[in-house]
């Protein structure tokens, strides 16, 4: 293998850490300017989240496609929050890295404060929790009637939103013990308290 080839793939996964840490903010910021839709193409990679305790304001989940830059469609369930709390949180994805092999890159925070976030979304393919407390919940509303809770206003203008599709809103809920498989995570705010980024040899997975 030439050194040109693993430097190209090492600049590929050295971007797996840029939505992980730096984009949340840059994101949240050019939302909120106007300047580009709250949707992308995404890499298809999928990569776990689990908290030991989430809490969220203003609740929304509602069915979804997200597309990869290879034109691949992924179902997804999104889930919103118009503002959230998260203890010990911890983000995982498996990358490929030439000679060494898979590496587990793993961002943790929110020990001692918890994480706080603000117009979050995941896009899931996997989502469970030890114990779910809703307060004011509402399921089977009609996606486009989803008033408790955000929804993501590139999702909204998508060819793939069904305004009349199933969905589920709440004032709020508090979700123990949770394990997410996500492919896509954005927020207008993303502020974690004693964030650490290390980098594993193996498979090291936060569940």
């Amino acid at each position: 293998m030439s050194p040109r080839v693993g430097r190209t793939r090492w600049r590929r996964f050295a971007t797996v850490l840029v939505p992980s840490v730096a984009a949340c903010a840059a994101l949240g910021i050019a939302m909120g300017q106007g300047v580009l839709a709250a949707s992308f193409l995404i890499s298809g990679k999928r990569f776990q989240v689990s908290a030991d305790t989430l809490t969220a304001r203003g609740f929304s989940a509602y069915g979804m496609v997200d597309v990869t830059r290879k034109g691949e469609h992924v179902p997804v369930l999104v889930t919103g929050a118009r503002y959230s709390t998260i203890s010990e949180l911890c983000q995982s994805v498996l990358v490929e890295v030439p000679v060494l092999g898979e590496q587990t890159l793993r961002l943790t925070g929110g020990d001692d404060r918890p994480v706080e976030a603000s117009n979050l979304f995941l896009d899931t393919t996997f989502q469970s929790a030890g114990q779910a407390d809703f307060r004011g919940l509402e399921q089977g509303i009609a996606q486009g009637e989803i008033t408790k809770g955000p929804v993501n206003p590139g999702d909204r203008n998508s060819r793939f939103f069904d305004p009349d599709g199933f969905g589920q809103q709440a004032t709020s809920v508090t979700l123990t013990d949770v394990r997410l498989t996500a492919v896509a995570l954005t927020a207008g705010t993303f502020n974690i308290p004693g964030l650490r980024v290390q980098l594993e040899n193996g498979r090291h997975e936060c569940f």
